[in-house]
């Protein structure tokens, strides 16, 4: 569905490319602070794992 869907939205379209970095990627990439270090891995909680009772 999602290729008839690009089909009927390309059919009578000019492709341009255009080269280059993106204005939006560039803007991001200024404002974003900088990490200096990785952030730490969050754990992942455990599902289907029941207790055994004593």
């Amino acid at each position: 569905m999602a290729g008839a869907l690009i089909d009927r939205l390309l059919h009578h379209c000019h492709i341009v490319n255009i080269r280059g970095n993106s204005y939006r990627v560039r803007h991001h990439r200024e404002l974003a602070p900088r990490p200096t270090e990785p952030p730490a891995p969050t754990p992942t909680p455990r599902r289907g794992v029941r207790r055994q009772e004593a």
